[in-house]
């Protein structure tokens, strides 16, 4: 089989209003243009001469930034097997020695041909991936809100829907947030599973202190406490605390990197990710990585293909599932493929990784095709 084209399709759309926040000091969710304003999305398209196609998309906001990309130095791998994942992820990588693209793009080419090869052996991904359980666990993973009692209600309304494990993201203040873990606790009782991501707001003297609140609450995991530029200060932090702490969400250099913070002792937990890890191929680097070094694996944000992993890897708990408001919250078991009933998730059953557009209609809308 070989690669006859590489393509991309930027779209236009218009920004809406932000439906969450993040921390204190961060940018709110969205493609980084206020509301009203236009931003762009690619798309991106592999075509074989067997007939088979794989597509995936950037993250919105990077349209034009990524078919620059394809144009320059993907089209160039046109010829190429798509079945040799190996090989084009590190002549991808290569390109990157020059360019310093970001992870996103770095891993899109792959996750095209994963798409492909998984729909040449009709096969669903997470089976081409070696298989663990098509049974996912997920947890509900809060977005900041403004209140304590708004904290509170969201999280009995994901008890509701039937969830047992529940991670926060706070306001990023240690205070606050320490009392914010205490009343998890107390809200959701002994048996559910709780873990608090820390969005890389704090030092080490702050992190260590927060970490003893997690301990006293019996969290699961203390996750990006601080920014992930010092591993020494990591490692310190993972000497001083019980708390498994799980790091390396996004650093750069996928599994070699990721060898650098096992070895110096700077996590006892491990993030991968098809978006921050270069795609499928180097997502499963590193969670066969953190598996050889006796480590878990949790694998970071939401869509199919992390599904996929999930479902791929014996050494990760959950998918990750962000709740927002009621609405969404009550709506979450009629998401299609990624529903959530009781907490759990199947991963889809069919070859490829997700549902592909009307690529006609695909190409009267775009704003640019390269």
């Amino acid at each position: 089989m070989k690669i006859t084209d590489i393509k991309c399709y930027v779209t236009e759309s218009t920004a809406k209003p932000p439906r969450y926040r993040w921390r204190d000091g961060h940018l709110p969710d969205g493609p980084g243009v206020a509301p009203g304003e236009k931003f762009h999305t690619a798309i991106l398209k592999v075509e074989t001469d067997e007939g088979l196609v794989g597509m995936t998309q950037s993250k919105g906001g990077r349209g034009y930034a990524t078919a620059e990309v394809v144009r320059r130095r993907l089209k160039p791998l046109i010829g190429q097997d798509p079945l040799l994942t190996e090989r084009l992820w590190f002549l991808v990588w290569e390109i990157d020695r020059i360019e310093r693209f970001q992870l996103h793009v770095l891993g899109m080419l792959d996750e095209c041909l994963w798409d492909i090869k998984s729909r040449k052996a009709a096969m669903p991904l997470y089976q081409m991936l070696g298989g663990n359980t098509r049974r996912v666990r997920a947890y509900a993973s809060t977005t900041t809100f403004e209140t304590m009692d708004e904290y509170e209600r969201r999280i009995k309304e994901c008890m509701d829907v039937g969830f047992t494990a529940f991670k926060l993201h706070g306001w990023g203040r240690l205070k606050e947030d320490s009392a914010l873990c205490r009343n998890l606790r107390k809200w959701t009782g002994d048996d559910a599973t709780l873990m608090y991501d820390g969005s890389a707001a704090f030092d080490y003297v702050e992190a260590m202190k927060l970490g003893r609140v997690l301990e006293e609450a019996d969290f699961y995991w203390f996750e990006e406490p601080m920014r992930e530029l010092d591993l020494f200060s990591y490692k310190k932090l993972c000497d001083a605390l019980d708390i498994p702490i799980c790091a390396a969400e996004t650093c750069e250099g996928c599994h070699w990197n990721a060898s650098t913070w096992i070895r110096l002792g700077a996590l006892d937990m491990m993030r991968t990710s098809r978006h921050e890890k270069g795609g499928i191929t180097g997502a499963t680097k590193v969670a066969h990585l953190a598996e050889s070094c006796g480590m878990r694996v949790q694998v970071h944000g939401m869509g199919l293909a992390n599904l996929h992993l999930c479902a791929a890897f014996p050494n990760t708990d959950f998918y990750e599932q962000l709740v927002w408001s009621s609405e969404q919250i009550a709506d979450l078991k009629n998401q299609g493929p990624l529903a959530i009933v009781d907490g759990l998730m199947n991963a889809p059953d069919t070859p490829g990784i997700e549902p592909h557009p009307d690529w006609k209609k695909l190409e009267k809308e775009a704003v640019m095709i390269v």
